[in-house]
């Protein structure tokens, strides 16, 4: 017997077909307490879709949170680039989503860790999206080493538990490291929340402008809520209290009308400068003294909307740095030119071949693509037809307009200039400055105590003594100091 609604205005509970269902509580039956009958077809639906409810998570960045926004233009930079969401007054769409590195789905928030800043920007030439982080440098400089490197950072192959002395071991046989782990081991790698941090593109990337004159451009969004962060002691605690404070924080932010903002800046380098300037430009374990390349303000990115649905929008949301539009390509960056390929195959893997016609990955402004078929898909290519070229008037490739988007292609031998030996292409050198010059007495005191604690907690000893010359070779006073604190640990 079918149950009655509650109201006449309750809506009635369907299928997945929009069937009217006959109840929310009870299998189909022989007689009231018989054995359940095959043919309860919406039983078996709902036992099916519940087997499958899971996607695989991420296998970096799988913690994460995210809301929608709008990107708007304060300064004029069209003498730099000619990219649509760049432009005077311009506003765009987005979605952001921030998220930790190395732990899983129900990590805490609060462990030290890089965090992402991946931004999807929905603009009139198609989706522009930023694949960045809350640092703007990385461990490693070669995509060779990315997948060794995660899994340093992950969980032990024979206990599953994660292990310092398999991070120590990494970083200190890694000397290019240096300069992210001393990012990571200071008040930055603990953010209060992911209102109070900034987002980096940490790549460098190539602005074209309408002329054709290309630059070299580095990405960084600073909070406009200000720089905070926790203690490790408080991020133990709170690891304890609360393992989803900086995904609830964000999300009870936003609904209160709280809408937190960052005002993002570039750095701009002339194309001409890269092959001799006096460290690779391109190394993604460096950063580009503010002296030499000032910042330059271009716009503002509001975050104002939660969504609706967390797994529909944030979960299956991919972003990908192969998504230039243009007026923006890739550059050098050899990290960058392995992300190209690798973000959009895993989420191929992940989430289906055809992800980018699901609610937060569609282009908004249409779009005109000969892809085809496959699981899940469900708009028609509506091309007028299905290859190219073609004679029934479907869409053709504007080489005129949107040619040589990538640009540096053209300029002969620059990859291989980008990597000849520069005058301080070193290694200790930046991780250096920012000791003795860019943190104060506190903080180094902080990070010589968030080392030592690290390196107590479960580094043998062979990788102990590496990793203490490891931050010799970084600053000797701060290495020095370190040992002391390990040798009286």
């Amino acid at each position: 017997m079918s149950e009655e609604p509650k109201t006449r205005n309750t809506p009635y509970t369907t299928n997945n077909a929009g069937i009217p269902v006959e109840s929310d509580e009870h299998s189909l039956t022989v007689g009231a307490d018989g054995p359940i009958l095959l043919q309860d077809h919406y039983l078996i639906e709902k036992m099916a879709q519940f087997n499958r409810e899971r996607v695989p998570e991420r296998v970096v960045h799988a913690k994460g949170s995210g809301a929608y926004g709008t990107f708007k233009v304060t300064n004029d930079v069209s003498q730099f680039t000619k990219a649509d969401l760049f432009q005077p007054g311009k506003q765009t769409a987005m979605l952001a989503r921030f998220s930790t590195v190395a732990g899983e789905q129900g990590s805490p928030d609060t462990w030290r860790d890089p965090r992402g800043f991946a931004l999807k920007f929905y603009t009139e030439q198609g989706n522009y999206d930023m694949v960045g982080n809350n640092t703007p440098v990385f461990f490693v400089r070669d995509p060779m080493k990315f997948q060794d490197f995660i899994r340093s950072q992950k969980r032990r192959p024979d206990s599953a538990v994660r292990d310092h002395d398999m991070q120590w071991d990494f970083w200190s046989l890694s000397p290019e490291s240096a300069h992210m782990v001393t990012w990571l081991m200071g008040d930055r790698g603990i953010p209060k929340t992911y209102r109070h941090m900034n987002g980096y593109s940490s790549h460098t990337y190539m602005w074209v402008n309408a002329g054709g004159e290309r630059f070299w451009v580095k990405y960084r969004f600073k909070t406009d809520q200000g720089i905070d962060f926790y203690t490790q002691d408080e991020a133990d605690r709170m690891a304890g209290v609360d393992g989803d404070v900086h995904r609830r924080d964000l999300f009870e932010a936003i609904k209160r009308g709280d809408h937190p903002s960052w005002t993002l800046y570039v750095q701009v380098m002339p194309f001409d400068d890269a092959p001799d300037y006096r460290f690779n430009p391109f190394d993604l374990t460096k950063v580009w003294p503010h002296g030499d390349y000032p910042e330059i303000e271009v716009g503002r990115m509001t975050l104002n909307e939660n969504p609706e649905d967390f797994f529909v929008h944030i979960e299956q949301a991919s972003f990908e740095p192969s998504n230039l539009v243009p007026g923006i390509g890739p550059s050098p960056d050899k990290m960058l030119l392995g992300r190209l390929f690798s973000y959009p195959d895993t989420h191929r893997y992940r989430i289906g071949p055809n992800y980018a016609q699901l609610p937060p990955n569609r282009p908004r402004f249409g779009r005109n693509s000969y892809a085809k078929d496959g699981p899940m898909r469900y708009e028609p290519s509506r091309t007028g037809a299905v290859y190219a070229p073609n004679s029934y008037g479907g869409p053709a490739a504007d080489t005129e307009r949107y040619g040589d988007p990538a640009g540096w292609a053209t300029a002969g031998e620059m990859v291989h200039e980008a990597y000849k030996l520069h005058s301080e292409d070193d290694d200790w050198g930046q991780a250096g400055t920012m000791v003795r010059k860019v943190l104060d007495d506190a903080a180094r005191e902080r990070l010589v105590g968030n080392i030592s604690g690290h390196l107590l907690d479960g580094v043998s000893a062979p990788v102990l003594e590496r990793s203490l010359q490891y931050w010799r070779n970084v600053d000797k006073d701060l290495g020095d100091r370190i040992a002391k604190k390990v040798d009286g640990g």
